[in-house]
């Protein structure tokens, strides 16, 4: 899988490019990188220094910077490229970093008025829903 310009691995700030997402799934269990959290939080929320801490608690996160390895556990990473599919899906769809951002934080009320961004970082269910949400917008059904 070659990695488009806001591929789940370009926004992990994965070097080289994951040939299938088995590839990617071995990446994540190896353990990514922790600058992941940041190049993630620093696209979603560019301007919010706070926002990696809501991908990972900060006291995990001064752990995982300090430790010798600086590697996310596979639960982290997975969480991690779960909003990265989130957040590349999104921008397939609007085209625009500011656009896909606008529809992450925004309220919607297909998902009882909470913003996107708070329901995929929630649960897999709940990424599930917003990429269903965001599907019904590429294909007519609005988003």
């Amino acid at each position: 899988m070659k990695a488009e310009p806001h591929s789940i691995e370009t926004l992990l700030g994965m070097p080289g490019n994951a040939d299938t997402l088995l590839d990617l799934a071995y990446r994540i269990e190896g353990g990514l990188p922790v600058g992941a959290v940041e190049r993630l939080a620093g696209f979603v929320a560019p301007g919010d220094a706070n926002f990696k801490y809501r991908l990972m608690s900060k006291p995990t996160f001064m752990r995982r910077k300090k430790s010798a390895g600086k590697r996310l556990t596979a639960e982290e990473g997975n969480k991690l490229a779960r909003l990265a599919k989130v957040v590349s899906f999104a921008l397939d769809i609007y085209k625009d970093p500011a656009r896909a951002r606008a529809f992450l934080s925004r309220p919607h009320p297909m998902l009882d008025g909470r913003p996107p961004l708070d329901v995929a970082l929630a649960t897999g269910p709940g990424a599930d829903t917003v990429i269903n949400i965001l599907g019904r917008a590429a294909y007519g059904g609005g988003a």
